[in-house]
């Protein structure tokens, strides 16, 4: 099958594409340069410009395209970059799809759990509401830009998803290091709640998603046994073999990352992936410590 992608240098976007071409599968990767390869489009989406052409007949258009939230401290530029990064992207592409003369199968465009804000304990599904925030608003904004699509009557599934587990980077690849010198350990006070989900599980949910055609709208694409952030670190010192005693107080994370210490590193958000389990898909990766064993032990 076709697959165009959008965001496809990033983590989750390279790993989906040697992916889906180990299947068998064509890619068509969109990329902001003039392209340089055989299976490179040019877009812009900053000024909404992508070729209706490019997505015609395709299987499938997975959008992954945004600046990464924990990248840098969050002032007011980076976090009008977040917004539009997403925003931009996600409404280029969906206009395309919706101009296409063969539309596409579906639209699975990135999403984030951040639309459920700070859960507490509270075990949230895909019915739980919006919560509050700045990233609560940019996911509803996020979430809406894809509606040209779904007004053309293309199945879109919003990929509500965690912290996603891999070695090659994201959160776990870059405190890495630290752990393996035994100098790392919880985030603030440890209770709050994370949820994760393996890259490889992350993975089978796309494909997943790309085949059911009775699932749409928003999916949870989160493991179905999220941790509290102290459990977590102590299952990264496990999978390594060494201890994880350190404490890194919130003061100190709030004065280094800005805003995004309050809504991406002490948020509590306990999202259970009820869609994907009700489908009957299956999580090969359930517990934190199975896929932390997996990964770096």
């Amino acid at each position: 099958m076709k697959v165009v992608v959008g965001g496809a240098s990033g983590l989750l976007g390279t790993a989906l594409v040697g992916n889906l071409r180990a299947g068998g599968h064509e890619v068509v990767r969109l990329v902001r340069r003039p392209s340089r390869a055989a299976d490179e489009v040019e877009w812009n989406p900053a000024d909404r410009q992508l070729d209706a052409g490019v997505v015609n007949g395709a299987a499938a258009v997975v959008n992954l395209s945004g600046v990464g939230v924990g990248d840098h401290r969050w002032t007011e530029d980076y976090k009008r970059q977040i917004r539009t990064s997403r925003i931009d992207s996600t409404t280029t592409i969906a206009t395309a799809v919706a101009a296409a003369d063969a539309p596409p199968g579906v639209l699975l465009s990135a999403s984030a759990v951040g639309y459920y804000g700070d859960t507490g304990d509270d075990a949230i599904e895909e019915s739980g509401p919006r919560g509050a925030g700045f990233l609560a608003d940019v996911v509803r904004d996020w979430e809406a830009a894809s509606a040209a699509a779904a007004d053309a009557g293309v199945r879109v599934v919003h990929l509500r998803t965690g912290v996603v587990l891999a070695a090659e980077g994201g959160a776990l690849g870059k405190v890495l290091p630290l752990f393996r010198l035994g100098l790392g350990g919880r985030l603030g006070s440890g209770r709050q709640w994370m949820s994760w989900i393996a890259l490889a599980d992350y993975l089978a949910a796309v494909h997943f998603l790309i085949r059911r055609n009775d699932l749409d709208g928003a999916v949870n694409v989160t493991a179905p046994e999220p941790v509290r952030n102290r459990d977590y670190t102590r299952a990264i010192g496990r999978a390594l073999h060494r201890p994880a005693l350190a404490i890194v107080p919130a003061p100190a994370l709030r004065a280094a990352l800005g805003g995004f210490a309050d809504e991406g590193v002490l948020v509590s958000q306990r999202v259970i992936p009820a869609r994907l389990e009700g489908a009957g898909f299956s999580f090969t990766f359930a517990d934190v410590d199975s896929a932390l064993t997996a990964i770096v032990g």
